[in-house]
């Protein structure tokens, strides 16, 4: 069965965030169960950098505004790589989406069309040399991928597109760039249009024969007003093709009996070696180098859907309490100003990097005693999966993903020795506070404590179950003869 991803980023060539992680893990994870799986990416500097054994696929003298070409190469892990080579689109500094002022870059519509439309012409077998059965779109950047292939008119691969995250769609005006050669048909209610704008999400929803999120609690939230953002009529609509399936992590990349990037290798059956990357952890953000403190560390992008300022309230509490904080993450100005401000305000106690660094990702986990992810809102989340792996008990809000991954340490779960974690409801600073309260007490007890990131370090987190769940899916599209 061949299958085309399509998406904006993969790790390790280019990463902001969880979906990379996503792109560069299940595939690898698909392969193992007999998938020939290719990814097509945008040609972006440090993608086209990442790529060997690189040949050109397919070149054309225009496509959204210049001359492309398609590239074919490898990962240093092994995967198949479609790189869409397009200076006028991709060949700029930085973020992928994001211009040096921080705001988006004003022709993305374009850039990601483009992807789309090769994504397509890979799957029509009119560019590539390589015919997909199945092309998975990823979130917004993907969207108009399944669009292009339904208005070809002709036999074309089953399509899937999975939502990451609803909160970002891709907007953009209604007519903008001519409707990117798509027919104005699609850009009515039931089509493209979004309140007045063309939605690239809400294409991959209407136009895809198949509808995947990345949990089973958030295929559900999204079919209501609270986190539909305005899709859940169209959601709800497609209901019947809509499934939630886990995401997993890369097990040999998030392994802490392997990991070059922690203090000292361990195991659930030596978690005293913890401590070392503790110490160097409190060292890296300036902590006192107290091994008895409860180590709380965020891991995040600070958005509000993050809800990072329901911790900010707490963070006294905390302290007084004998407790530390480290903190990894950039965004909101305004959040990053109040954690820096908590920094100085409670020196050695609190500690804040801004920013994102991949060592210091891996460090954090292997050194906290605790992450604490108190999202309003968390389509899968990958975080908790980390601090699974890595015996570094999550605390999370009861919301989509990680009401999925954590089994929360109530009174009947401790007894039944099953509790991996802490959540808490309704999410708010208070109901965070309790969880917290909750913790201290816990990590009092350090054999109960100790019992729990065990159970942790036991969950299954990768990508076996999910995969197999993936195929599955994708047998199911193109009927018996799809093995």
């Amino acid at each position: 069965m061949r299958v085309l991803f399509v998406a904006s980023e993969c790790y390790p060539l280019v990463k902001t965030g969880g979906l990379a992680d996503v792109v560069g893990a299940l595939p690898l994870a698909l392969k193992l169960l007999g998938c020939d799986v290719r990814v097509l990416l945008p040609g972006y500097p440090s993608v086209l950098a990442g790529l060997h054994d690189v040949t050109v696929a397919d070149t054309r003298e225009e496509l959204f505004g210049g001359p492309v070409q398609l590239l074919h190469g490898q990962t240093v892990d092994g995967l198949d790589v479609f790189a869409l080579e397009a200076a006028h689109l991709y060949d700029r500094p930085g973020n992928p989406y994001l211009g040096g002022d921080g705001r988006d870059w004003p022709d993305n519509p374009r850039r990601f069309a483009a992807l789309c439309r090769i994504g397509a012409d890979i799957g029509l077998g009119a560019a590539g040399g390589w015919v997909p059965d199945i092309v998975h779109g990823h979130d917004w950047q993907a969207g108009l991928t399944s669009a292009y292939l339904v208005a070809a008119g002709e036999t074309r691969p089953a399509t899937v597109f999975t939502i990451h995250n609803i909160a970002y769609q891709g907007l953009c005006g209604l007519h903008a760039y001519g409707g990117f050669g798509l027919p104005a048909s699609f850009f009515g209610h039931s089509g493209l249009e979004y309140y007045g704008q063309t939605s690239f999400l809400k294409a991959g929803l209407v136009f895809s024969d198949h509808l995947t999120t990345v949990s089973p609690t958030y295929a559900r939230e999204l079919r209501t007003s609270e986190f539909g953002l305005g899709l859940e009529g169209v959601l709800n609509e497609r209901a019947g093709v809509l499934s939630g399936i886990l995401n997993g992590i890369d097990l040999d990349v998030w392994n802490p009996e392997t990991d070059t990037q922690i203090a000292e290798t361990y195991s659930a059956s030596k978690l005293q070696r913890k401590a070392a990357s503790k110490a160097k952890a409190q060292a890296m953000l300036g902590l006192a180098p107290d091994p008895k403190a409860l180590l709380f560390c965020v891991v995040s992008r600070m958005t509000p859907q993050k809800g990072l300022d329901l911790l900010l309230p707490l963070i006294g509490d905390i302290v007084a309490r004998g407790g530390q904080l480290a903190v990894l993450g950039s965004g909101d100005i305004g959040l990053e100003r109040a954690f820096t401000e908590a920094a100085r305000n409670w020196p050695g106690r609190v500690g804040v990097y801004l920013g994102y660094n991949e060592e210091a990702s891996h460090l954090l986990q292997a050194g906290a005693d605790a992450i604490v992810i108190p999202s309003r809102f968390e389509p899968c989340g990958l975080t908790q999966l980390y601090g699974l792996r890595y015996g570094t008990v999550p605390i999370v809000a009861r919301t989509g993903g990680l009401a999925d991954t954590v089994i929360d340490a109530n009174d009947a779960a401790i007894q039944a020795g099953v509790a991996t974690g802490l959540q808490f409801a309704p999410v708010t600073a208070a109901g965070l506070g309790f969880a917290l309260e909750r913790a201290f007490d816990l990590f009092a007890d350090r054999e109960s404590w100790r019992r729990i990131q065990r159970r942790g370090m036991g969950h299954p987190v990768g990508w076996e179950l999910s995969a197999a769940r993936y195929v599955e899916l994708y047998r199911s599209l193109l009927g018996s003869d799809g093995a």
